[in-house]
């Protein structure tokens, strides 16, 4: 077990110089050694986000750890007196329950259009119920780190603008990154900041740990659109040099 939990750190560490370079200070090394020994969270798999140099843990990473635990149940209803779908808010009660004699973890999760990113405008019911699941979960197994999915504001950060809102796709899993929103965003962000298209997917494929781009789940890609954004604002000559690397890795495996 001991082998395991050092393999899948220094994986996630590995990943996680890659992707977050200038964000990856000791103290947040330090932590992604405890939430990789404790949790077994992969960063490949997208379990975990580091934003502002602090990891969050998303709904993936707490799902993937509920089957490890063999979790029995997850139960979620909705609160209509705290709901008002006229004006999209709506909240949920989710209550986990970790075995057949577990009494329940209860959690609970809110989202109308001030709390949440204008990306997932319009789908405030979907991401209140995920909210109340991920607390639910953090409850029941005490994760302490916050579900990127309650905050939602490194999305917001990176979102469009109001007047070039699109209202988000279904999704059905793997695949699913071709939703327009996604997809736009991504090609704006490419003629934005003058981007390689070509090395720009290199770059997801690798960000969403998948040997080809429609393998990525759109939870993936989003999350690497939102990387992409803040990186291109913050430092694009960085970004360049990131870019860069895949073509010289390319270039070395002809």
């Amino acid at each position: 077990m001991a082998d395991r939990q050092k393999t899948i750190f220094l994986r996630n560490l590995r990943l996680a110089k890659l992707r977050w370079a200038q964000e990856l200070a000791r103290p947040a090394v330090e932590q992604l050694k405890t939430l990789s020994k404790d949790f077994l969270f992969s960063v490949a798999a997208g379990d975990l986000l580091l934003l502002r140099t602090s990891w969050y843990v998303t709904n993936t990473g707490l799902l993937h750890l509920a089957a490890r635990r063999r979790c029995r149940a997850i139960h979620v209803q909705p609160l209509p007196e705290f709901s008002d779908a006229t004006n999209n808010r709506y909240a949920f009660k989710a209550t986990v329950y970790k075995s057949s004699r577990c009494q329940g973890f209860v959690g609970h999760g809110d989202a109308d259009p001030s709390n949440t990113s204008p990306l997932v405008h319009g789908a405030e019911m979907r991401v209140a119920e995920t909210r109340a699941v991920n607390r639910a979960i953090r409850k029941a197994y005490g994760i302490g780190i916050c579900s990127v999915e309650e905050v939602g504001s490194f999305v917001a950060q990176t979102a469009p603008r109001p007047d070039s809102k699109k209202p988000p796709q279904p999704t059905n899993g793997a695949g699913s990154f071709v939703g327009r929103t996604v997809r736009d965003r991504l090609c704006q962000l490419i003629r934005q900041h003058q981007l390689d298209a070509t090395l720009v997917k290199s770059y997801a494929t690798d960000f969403c740990g998948v040997k080809v781009l429609r393998d990525a789940t759109r939870e993936q890609v989003e999350n690497f659109v939102a990387h992409l954004a803040k990186w291109a604002e913050n430092d694009r000559n960085a970004l360049l040099c990131q870019l860069n690397s895949y073509s010289r890795a390319e270039r070395g495996a002809a």
